[in-house]
């Protein structure tokens, strides 16, 4: 599911994610590290917490 929002959805989106790793790499590195359970929660996290108000930056996978 990530794999398709990278490829297809995100190249149309008007803006750019404000944290480094992006949100959906961030989402692939939880999964591949910690498996679909932690990593998915990790990156549902990841998600709300990218928005329009947020200070963004450098936030790796712990």
């Amino acid at each position: 599911m990530i794999k398709f929002y990278r490829k297809y959805l995100s190249p149309m989106k008007t803006t750019k994610c404000p944290y480094c790793p992006t949100c959906s790499l961030y989402g692939l590195e939880a999964v591949e590290k910690y498996g679909a359970i932690k990593g998915g929660t990790l990156a549902l996290w990841r998600i709300i917490r990218c928005n329009p108000f947020s200070k963004g930056g450098y936030d790796p996978v712990p």
